[in-house]
């Protein structure tokens, strides 16, 4: 199978789509340096990332990782010599779980017959982001242009990060956005991802754009996003009030959020992290 190529969207914006997961990568690539948006999941696929990049633009890459789920920094490796951006949440995160992460992708390996993809990751070498923010808004110079890294709140992790290109009205957005599947709720939060994304949706850097770039799936305009956004803020709705109500386990919470065109596991991962997530989500509520 041959290695997939980039894709230039917008002047200077790259997308470069990956048969696993259909996980994006980003490049934005300025007069000085180029911004590699997320690394892929083990070294050697981030080796193979890095080449590439060096087939599109020569310059000094910098690397920032929207969150930290492997498939998105477990390539980090192959950019140890870069600055590394990520939100402090995601350094925190990924130095706690990533041998849990790993054992659990290289035992579905496993158990799927695959062990020489499985003993990639068993050969990956971690490597944390280094160049943590925390503010809503992270410049980063590229020369002629500026990439932005904005924090918007708790959503697909407590970390995540949005990247955007307004002088090309290009966003990458991370996992908050999925096309072709359901958003992942597996360590979400909730009850907060589709106010999160509206507070995004509203920021000038974002509100303008024409290309919508997801975590994984084809490239969506701001229409999609808009609309994704709404089933999120939905959901939470529904989560809220059925938890107002005293509805305390998750199959009554499945039954409250049924009609929101989510598949029933994602309601139960959801209505599982809503449980788990409702004490500390209230205290967000009550510092807004």
């Amino acid at each position: 199978m041959s290695a997939p190529e980039f894709r230039e969207i917008a002047r200077g914006t790259f997308v470069r789509r990956h048969t696993e997961l259909e996980l994006n990568i980003g490049l934005v690539v300025g007069s000085e340096r180029a911004l590699v948006i997320d690394t892929r999941s083990t070294t050697a696929r981030g080796e193979d990332l890095a080449a590439a990049v060096r087939e599109i633009t020569p310059l000094e890459q910098v690397v920032v990782n929207t969150h930290a789920h492997y498939d998105h920094c477990f390539g980090n490796a192959a950019f140890r010599d870069s600055q590394i951006y990520a939100h402090v949440g995601a350094a925190e995160s990924l130095q706690r779980t990533a041998e849990h992460q790993r054992s659990q992708v290289v035992e579905h390996l496993h158990r799927t017959e695959r062990p020489e993809l499985a003993q990639t990751y068993l050969d990956t070498e971690v490597v944390l982001p280094f160049y943590l923010v925390e503010d809503e808004v992270t410049p980063v110079d590229l020369g002629d242009r500026t990439a932005y890294l904005l924090f918007g709140g708790r959503a697909h992790t407590d970390h995540d990060l949005v990247v955007a290109a307004p002088d090309v009205d290009v966003v990458f957005f991370g996992d908050l956005i999925e096309q072709g599947a359901d958003p992942a709720m597996d360590d979400s939060f909730p009850l907060e991802w589709g106010p999160t994304l509206q507070t995004l949706l509203e920021h000038p850097h974002v509100n303008g754009a024409t290309a919508c770039v997801p975590g994984h799936g084809e490239v969506v305009d701001l229409a999609f996003v808009r609309t994704q956004q709404g089933v999120l803020t939905a959901l939470a709705t529904e989560l809220r009030a059925a938890l107002a109500t005293g509805v305390s386990d998750v199959d009554g919470l499945v039954a409250k959020t049924k009609g929101l065109g989510l598949q029933d596991a994602t309601l139960r991962d959801a209505a599982v992290r809503a449980l788990e997530t409702r004490s500390s989500h209230a205290g967000v509520d009550a510092a807004r």
